[in-house]
């Protein structure tokens, strides 16, 4: 057994001709919380997604436990995601059930244990998230906050080995924020787990990440403990970290020049207008 429960190695993937991840590398060490960030669209919840076997890579590849996703039949993909939860970026919760449902499926899909044992373990976990009164509840009932943790006991429902969060703290209130971030770090600690963290949210994740990996052009622009990347020069990384407007990650996406286009299209329209003109004379 290596040290590494997920590894990727030299990745490349991309949608339709455009390359998303160029090369990249990553490991994830057991027990740890392991972040990925970036902008929006730099691929960090397609990297859920390969790790989880739900794509393949153009090329390279991601090995968990030793096995590479991308090879497995689709009952070896299935016996690889028993090892994973899941946290989505919504919590997508079913909501036609109530929050003890909700945790109780994976348990009913995946296992054959009684339901005496099923109840014992979802109240377990609602109570490790601070929801077991709220386990008659359905999810219309539930805050942002609340759905947020329910959604964190089902994945972590069947005691996986890798817990995965996909923006985690995205919209939630500085009190749930802090919640989801000090249940997260616990959890993990007590499963023995090892978390992937992608988010965007610089001051939640570095308090609770041991490492973290930072994506842009395809690439992993830089990696380090919080600490060592609270520190850097990179411009990338500087102008992310603190928030700067101005830096090398730029607000609009690639396109031709604007006063150009509009010219183009105002000369369009005039020849058009001139072809209408000579048809109706």
């Amino acid at each position: 057994m290596t040290s590494n429960i997920v590894e990727i190695d030299n990745l490349s993937f991309g949608y339709k001709g455009r390359l998303l991840h160029k090369g990249i590398n990553m490991v994830f060490p057991r027990g740890k919380v392991v972040a990925i960030m970036g902008g929006s669209g730099s691929g960090k919840t397609t990297l859920l997604r390969l790790i989880g076997g739900q794509i393949k890579p153009n090329k390279g590849e991601v090995r968990v436990d030793d096995e590479v996703v991308h090879k497995q039949s689709r009952d070896g993909i299935y016996k690889l995601r028993r090892k994973m939860g899941m946290l989505f970026q919504q919590g997508a919760l079913f909501t036609d059930l109530s929050v003890f449902e909700n945790v109780a499926f994976p348990m009913r899909e995946l296992t054959d244990l009684p339901e005496s044992m099923i109840r014992d373990l979802v109240l377990m976990k609602l109570n490790a998230v601070g929801l077991r009164g709220a386990y008659q509840l359905m999810p219309t009932e539930l805050s942002g906050g609340m759905a947020r943790r329910v959604a964190l006991a089902r994945a972590v429902a069947l005691d996986p080995d890798i817990i995965m969060y996909d923006e985690p703290f995205a919209g939630l209130d500085p009190i749930s924020m802090g919640v989801i971030c000090d249940l997260i770090r616990s959890l993990n600690d007590a499963l023995g787990a090892t978390s992937i963290i992608v988010s965007h949210d610089v001051k939640e994740t570095f308090l609770i990440a041991d490492y973290v990996y930072f994506v842009a052009n395809g690439e992993v622009a830089a990696e380090g403990t919080p600490h060592d990347l609270m520190q850097s020069t990179l411009p990338f990384v500087h102008q992310f970290v603190h928030g700067e407007k101005d830096g090398p990650v730029p607000f609009h996406y690639p396109a031709a020049n604007y006063q150009s286009e509009l010219l183009q299209q105002k000369q369009l329209l005039k020849a058009s207008q001139c072809k209408n003109i000579e048809v109706n004379n």
